[in-house]
């Protein structure tokens, strides 16, 4: 009679859940070379990607920031010339946030690095049945995060 698993408490399984996706996710920020702006920048600049123009305060909402935060951190990113900021023709006190090319390239390269890193990391580390095993996993997880 084979064996049957047994799923750990789902208290246990979200603790060690989330201790993996903290290493998973340090780990991948390790696979940049300088100059990487810092997590919360490339955030901005991946929402902006995903999302399109946007306006100080719908990124702030967007990240879970105070809206002066988020203004520093556009600040920063346009001293930079990864943004670029236009006034809201309808309101002249609002600005829409939108990537510039350089943004755009630079995010671009850094996800080349790190998914580069975590394809070879997966051929190297998972056989081809556990790769498929990851990838339901991922399925679940995507609605876990979506709850």
């Amino acid at each position: 009679m084979p064996a049957t698993r047994t799923a750990p408490p789902t208290a246990e399984l979200a603790h060690e859940l989330r201790e993996t996706i903290g290493r998973l996710v340090r780990r991948l920020r390790q696979e940049t070379t300088p100059p990487t702006p810092p997590a919360p920048q490339l955030a901005v600049l991946g929402r902006l990607d995903r999302d399109g123009t946007a306006s100080i305060s719908d990124l702030a909402a967007a990240e879970r920031m105070r809206p002066q935060s988020m203004a520093q951190t556009v600040h920063d990113l346009e001293a930079a010339g990864l943004v670029s900021r236009r006034p809201d023709p309808d309101d002249r006190r609002r600005f829409f946030v939108e990537l510039t090319r350089a943004g755009r390239a630079l995010l671009r390269a850094t996800r080349a690095r790190r998914e580069g890193w975590l394809t070879e990391a997966l051929e190297r580390e998972l056989s081809t049945d556990e790769r498929a095993a990851l990838a339901r996993a991922v399925a679940l997880l995507d609605r876990v995060a979506d709850a």
